[in-house]
């Protein structure tokens, strides 16, 4: 019950700086949105789908939603870069406060901002004229995969911000990952790239994710990309989280 209290705590604060900064919340909520307005109604009359069977809005919203992660991690790793740059760090383990409640803050507090961005970014969507396909239970997978991407990305985002020697190095770790999302099947079908980018963007992890999202959301059917894509969610999450735990300890002792 302590560690799901301090946890709670810690949370608590995160959330706090969050809301409170402008700069997050121009960056977070308000730059995803401008992407999808951008890619609808500026890129979106010179882009195809390929055999015209989506319409373009449908197509690109599991990109933006990808794009939202990246930008709100971002964040996570620099705004915990900045609490070890100002001794913060030092305070709370100092404290008799369970010590995995000071990342799980930050992880949780990650996913809670991210599903208030993706959910602010659908909703632009509908307004514009998304219409999702999926059920009940493909809504759910969906949430399910999305959380776990999320959290993925998070203690991805951890790792970046113990290792760091300052809060600006912290948060570029997000650009490799906005260059998977571009280099993908995000904006437009991998049919239309040159060979070689044709292979690295089929295999690549992204990729499998957003063509779940896409099946679920937009059309409405699982398929058997469902699996690949947890598989790269879960080997990312329990990967950079046992990474996040020995840059920890070795940061604090």
């Amino acid at each position: 019950m302590n560690k799901l209290n301090d946890t709670a705590a810690m949370t608590g604060r995160m959330m706090k700086h969050m809301y409170r900064s402008p700069d997050t919340v121009i960056t977070v909520i308000i730059m995803p949105v401008m992407m999808l307005l951008l890619f609808v109604y500026v890129l979106g009359g010179a882009m195809s789908t390929g055999d015209g069977s989506m319409d373009y809005k449908a197509y690109i919203i599991p990109g933006i939603m990808l794009f939202c992660v990246a930008t709100a991690t971002s964040y996570t790793a620099w705004l915990l870069n900045e609490d070890i740059s100002k001794g913060i760090f030092e305070r709370f383990h100092s404290l008799p406060i369970a010590k995995s409640s000071i990342l799980n803050g930050h992880v949780i507090t990650s996913l809670v901002f991210n599903f208030v961005s993706i959910a602010l970014v659908l909703i632009v969507a509908l307004i514009i004229g998304f219409r999702p396909q999926a059920s009940f239970a493909e809504w759910l997978i969906a949430i399910v995969l999305m959380a776990v991407f999320v959290i993925a990305l998070s203690w991805m985002a951890v790792f970046f911000g113990l290792i760091a020697h300052s809060s600006e190095t912290a948060s570029v770790f997000t650009y490799p990952i906005m260059g998977l999302i571009f280099v993908s099947s995000a904006f437009a079908p991998l049919d239309t790239m040159p060979p070689g980018l044709h292979v690295f963007a089929q295999y690549q992890p992204l990729t499998p994710i957003i063509n779940s999202f896409r099946s679920l959301l937009s059309q409405g059917i699982i398929t058997g990309g469902l699996a690949i894509a947890f598989g790269w969610c879960l080997a990312l999450w329990a990967l950079f989280q046992s990474l996040s735990a020995w840059a920890y300890r070795r940061r604090m002792h």
